[in-house]
């Protein structure tokens, strides 16, 4: 059964990644993992190389094409970064501090899939934002994903850390940001789905903080007064982007956990 093939391979949840991939491949929920009820041998040989696919350890949501976040449907693929639960708490978080906000200017730096600057547009009173992302391969995803979510969100394609995307940034009430920030010790140490991933979306630097450090010192000119720069960070990260956030002069320092209780989320008002 493909179950046992996933679980043999040590795919964690192996029972729903094969019920996910069977839906994938026939449109239909199983009664039983089982490919000798179907007929259809086209079906057969589809679900055959997505287990296979994912038995080599390819993540469940670049075989699916698409994965929820916040609510939405996010179309991913190799090339960027897969949207996590994890990530839901930098939407949370903005959802709290601007909730009662009007017309607000959002920017979503080092944006991936588009998934958190749509996610905020869809909650939150916003009259522009931009999704700011280097990787032709991830605004293709952008793209789709404005499309599919009828997002007005815009895209800046650019290095978030050249002057020439900096200057086509608006002032603004929020920046947020996931940037990479997996050190080199990490980066050996990567889990085997983690490793599809683009490494460009991973990589902070020697100690993970490079792209903490450049964005608060740069970006701070782009916001407004009062204005709020959020960034996610890594397990046990916090207390290193607090002192940078800090250093840059922001104020009003906090943060947020997970659903696991793992501080998450570090931000800092200007």
């Amino acid at each position: 059964m493909a179950k046992l093939k996933l679980a043999e391979n040590k795919i964690e949840n192996a029972h729903f990644d094969a019920k996910e991939l069977f839906c994938k491949a026939f449109g239909k929920e199983p009664v039983y993992l089982d490919m000798s009820n179907f007929a259809d041998a086209e079906k057969c040989s589809l679900f055959e190389q997505f287990i296979k696919r994912r038995a080599n350890g390819e993540p469940l949501q670049y075989i699916l094409g698409e994965w929820e976040f916040y609510s939405l449907p996010i179309k991913v693929g190799k090339g960027v970064l897969i949207p996590r639960q994890d990530t839901e708490t930098l939407v949370d978080t903005a959802i709290e501090l601007y909730k009662y906000k009007k017309d607000i200017t959002a920017v979503d730096l080092c944006s991936g899939s588009g998934c958190i600057g749509i996610a905020l547009e869809k909650n939150l009173d916003v009259k522009n934002v931009i999704l700011a992302e280097k990787s032709h391969y991830a605004v293709k995803y952008i793209k789709e994903n404005i499309k599919i979510n009828n997002s007005k969100a815009k895209i800046e394609q650019g290095d978030v850390l050249s002057d020439d995307l900096i200057y086509r940034i608006p002032m603004s009430d929020l920046i947020v940001s996931n940037p990479p920030y997996l050190s080199s010790g990490d980066m050996k140490n990567l889990q085997k789905e983690v490793e599809f991933e683009p490494s460009a979306a991973l990589f902070g630097g020697d100690d993970g903080l490079d792209f903490y450090r450049d964005i608060a010192r740069l970006y701070k000119a782009k916001l407004k007064t009062g204005g709020h720069l959020m960034f996610e960070v890594g397990i046990n990260q916090n207390n290193d982007v607090s002192n940078i956030l800090l250093a840059e002069g922001f104020k009003n320092i906090g943060e947020r956990k997970d659903l696991r209780g793992v501080i998450r989320v570090v931000f800092g008002e200007k």
